[in-house]
This record gives structure tokens, C-alpha cells and sequence, in this order.
């Protein structure tokens, strides 16, 4: 059988982290939407997103094809059901699609004439780039069980002051010692040739992705995931970095989000909670204005290629685009649009060549390549978010 994972109607509501991805590879928990599929069906995916992102990650569609909605996440009773799908069946929570079976004969898809089966138990639903950090608690313990099970750990080292060694798992190669790590609040997950520096102290759960790093003495208050060669350093607390990204200096990020090939600078700080101690608003693309989050404690969204200085103050809940460059002193507006220049005193637009020149070399420093695609992406973005830009 061939799955798809298609981006359903959450697209928008997940921008900017969708302006340069499909809503698969979005990571939450340890691993991305799209790898958690494959390894509960034991298959490779593809994906059916929008078209100038397809170049980068395109659809391969067989005579007969599942089409899944990658904003739902996995779990065993969901899994089964999506295996078990026939021809002209489809899978439904409410009103919500989830999953349905097609094959390349069909014209059109008409869910009147499909059998409708009802998904009824609880899982998680990405639905707003808030959810990444609030829902990262449950992914990071669902995926914790679901990368370990049967397997054994690489050994803790004796030097290593550990709370509930039961709950932590070291891959191979990964590098450790003096450190503290509590993980009777959740599971520790320290992935294959990473590094936690000496003095750090982390408390669970938490997930340290593949050449991820953590710097000397950090502080980590749990429900953080540090994806693929990221480095983090300071105080986190409830925070997804994709992959790539830094915030590798003293300062805090909380109860925020950072797509890939970001950097922040040092003694740069995000505020997580109002003055007043209100429900947090977060810029919507999709009302075009700020949306009410029900939360708290809601810190910074930052999307792909985006930068900013030393000693950078975010206010609570700033939503910052892709490839904006952040610097000077003050709190910048907590709604910075893509390819933007400045800071609090104002902004310029950030020119695609100077942006792309900076990105290649980024890239280039981890080894990666910055492709014809990724130029092709990025110069869509910068004329899609032209309406928010003044230029």
C-alpha cells in the first residue's frame, strides 16, 4: 500500500513554519510527523502539499494510495484502523478527516458516497504553531516509548548525577559527563552523537536529537526537544528547536518554537508571560490579525533562516517570519514579517540576494547544501509575505 500525508486545512494556521515545509515535517515530540508514520507502518511516505513545495518534497501516488492528514499524530488504535482502510472507506473525528482510501482511477473524491468510520479515542491534532510546545509533553513521551521499546540504552556514565536512570535512554556515540539529569518528571532521550557539556542540569522530559548539543552549565526545565544538529545553551524551558537552530549563549527561551537554521544571539530573552498574567494573542496569517492562544505562557514563534542579535528582548508571543534578520536595542513588534531588516526602531526589507548569500553560507558550515529548491521556496515566500512588508 502507499500512504501520502497530505496538509489538510491546518496549513495556514501552522505558517510560518509551513512557508518552507509541508505540515509533515514539522518535528514535535522527538521526531517528525512524517517519521513517526513510517515507523508506526513500517513504510516510507510521501507527501501532497502545496505546489511550490512539491519540487522539495513531491508526491508519488500508486494505483491504490491512503491519503493521510499529517496534522494527526500516530498512536496504535488510529494506525491499525489507517491499515485497514478499503476501497471507498474513510476515516473521520467529528467533522475532521483523518484518513481515506483512493486509487489513481478516481476522477474525484466523494465522501457521500464513502463509508464513513468514526475514530473515537483521544490523540494529538496539530492544529496552531502553539500546540508544537504545549503538545510537546505527549508527544515526547509517546515517541520516547515508541523509539526504545525492546532496545536497551547505551550505559549512563558514572559521573553523571541521575534521577530515575529508568526513564533515560543514550544512543550510541552520544557524549556525557557531570551532569544532572532528572528524569522522574518525564523521559530523557539523548540521541546518537550528541553532546551535553559539563554542569548542565536537565530535567525531563526532554529530547536531544542526532549532533545535537547542549552547552556548558544549561538549564532545562523539560518538555524541550533539541532536534538534529542543534545547540542550546542559557535557560529553556518548553521549547521545540526543528533542527539546525541555535541558541547557544546565557539567556532564556521559553514556551517557544524555532524552525530550522535560526540563531539567536547572546543574553538575547524571550518573555512567556504577560505583565498582567492574560491569555496570551499570536499573530494569526489567517485572520490577518492577532488570534486568542488560551494560554498563559506562550513565548516566541520563530520561523526558518531567521537571526537576531546580542542581547535581543522578544515580548510575549512574537511571531517572527522566515528569513528576517532581528538587531539594536528594544523590544521589536511581536509581528515581524518575512525578509525583514531592523529591529525596534523599524525595519527594512531584507533582499532575497543578500538573504540566499547568508544562507548558503549558514548551510554551507554544517556541510548541507543550499539547493535550486531551496531558492525556489524562500523567493515564494518573499512574494507571498509582500502585503505585510512596508517597502
Amino acid at each position: 500500500m502507499n500512504y501520502i500525508l497530505f496538509d489538510g486545512t491546518v496549513r495556514e494556521a501552522l505558517l510560518p513554519f509551513t512557508f518552507t515545509r509541508p505540515v509533515a515535517e514539522i518535528r514535535i515530540g522527538i521526531l517528525t510527523i512524517r517519521e513517526k508514520w513510517e515507523r508506526h507502518l513500517g513504510l516510507t511516505t510521501t507527501t501532497l502539499t502545496e505546489e511550490y513545495l512539491s519540487v522539495k518534497y513531491p508526491m508519488v501516488e500508486l494505483e491504490n494510495n491512503v491519503m493521510i492528514n499529517a496534522s494527526f499524530l500516530p498512536k496504535n488504535s488510529l494506525v491499525e484502523m489507517v491499515v485497514n482502510l478499503q476501497n471507498n472507506q474513510a476515516i473521520f473525528k467529528g467533522d475532521t478527516l483523518i484518513a481515506f482510501y483512493t486509487n489513481d482511477s478516481q476522477e474525484e473524491v466523494d465522501f457521500d458516497t464513502y463509508e464513513i468510520i468514526e475514530y473515537s479515542d483521544e490523540c494529538i491534532k496539530v492544529e496552531n504553531t502553539w500546540d508544537i510546545f504545549s503538545k510537546n509533553d505527549v508527544a515526547l513521551r509517546e515517541d520516547f516509548n515508541l523509539i526504545t521499546n525492546g532496545r536497551t540504552s547505551q550505559p549512563v556514565p558514572k559521573s553523571v548525577n541521575v534521577i530515575a536512570p529508568e526513564n533515560i535512554f543514550i544512543e550510541e556515540g552520544a557524549k556525557l559527563e557531570f551532569v544532572t539529569l532528572n528524569a522522574s518528571t518525564g523521559p530523557i532521550y539523548i540521541g546518537k552523537n550528541s553532546e551535553i557539556m559539563e554542569g548542565s542540569v536537565i530535567r525531563g522530559p526532554f529530547a536531544l536529537c542526532e549532533f545535537g548539543k547542549v552547552k556548558l552549565a544549561t538549564k532545562v526545565y523539560g518538555a524541550t526537544t533539541v532536534g538534529p544538529h542543534s545547540v542550546i545553551g542559557g535557560e529553556v524551558n518548553n521549547s521545540v528547536l526543528f533542527g539546525y537552530s541555535n541558541k547557544g549563549h546565557d539567556g532564556f527561551l521559553g514556551n517557544s518554537v524555532l524552525g530550522e537554521w535560526c540563531n539567536i544571539g547572546a543574553d538575547s530573552n524571550n518573555s512567556n508571560l504577560k505583565n498582567n498574567y492574560e491569555e496570551v494573542k499570536l499573530w494569526s496569517y489567517e485572520t490577518e490579525n492577532f488570534a486568542k492562544t488560551g494560554l498563559q505562557f506562550c513565548g516566541l514563534m520563530m520561523g526558518d533562516h531567521s537571526k537576531c542579535g546580542i542581547n535581543t528582548m522578544f515580548n510575549t508571543g512574537t511571531v517572527v517570519g522566515v528569513s528576517v534578520n532581528i538587531f539594536g536595542a528594544g523590544f521589536p513588534r511581536n509581528f515581524v514579517p518575512s525578509f525583514s531588516w531592523g529591529g525596534a526602531s523599524g525595519f527594512s526589507t531584507y533582499l532575497t540576494s543578500k538573504a540566499f548569500q547568508t544562507a548558503k553560507i549558514v548551510m554551507a558550515r554544517r556541510n548541507v547544501e543550499f539547493t535550486e529548491e531551496d531558492v525556489m521556496i524562500l523567493e515564494h515566500v518573499f512574494e507571498a509575505t509582500k502585503k505585510y512588508r512596508k517597502e
